[in-house]
């Protein structure tokens, strides 16, 4: 009976080692935590606040920022996790995939269109100060 039972752990441990592998084929973790670090600089984030806006673990955030522990997630983490990030619900998962997203890109031009209109105003507001200006 222990040759049956350490056999059975055995097949447990391959196949738990076979899923986790099967969770990381053709997907590129390296890149969702390359757009999760460029995300959290651009808007100034640190793990907590992600962690807090995504209601997940700090550990969890942290292991995806930084590719620490490369295994499958559920698509409910991926989702709420690029949410906090300000993006599209299945960015992450899409990034994950080595796909591009026609809402991502979407979602991308709308906030670059966003930041060319505030800086078309902050121009305006610019010439405006410059022309009360005294002359030199």
């Amino acid at each position: 009976m222990p040759l049956l039972e350490s056999r059975g752990k055995l097949l447990l441990v391959l196949v738990a080692k076979f899923a986790a592998q099967e969770g990381r084929v053709g997907k590129n973790w390296d890149a969702v935590a390359e757009t999760i670090n460029t995300r959290m600089e651009y808007l100034e984030l640190t793990q907590q606040q992600v962690a807090n806006r995504a209601g997940l673990a700090l550990q969890t955030v942290r292991e995806l920022q930084h590719n620490l522990v490369p295994r499958k997630r559920t698509s409910r983490t991926l989702g709420v996790m690029s949410e906090a990030l300000g993006l599209p619900r299945n960015h992450l998962s899409t990034v994950l995939d080595g796909q591009n997203s026609a809402e991502s890109e979407s979602h991308e031009s709308a906030a670059l269109a966003d930041i060319y209109g505030k800086l078309a105003d902050i121009t305006k507001r610019l010439d405006s100060l410059e022309r009360r200006l005294p002359d030199e």
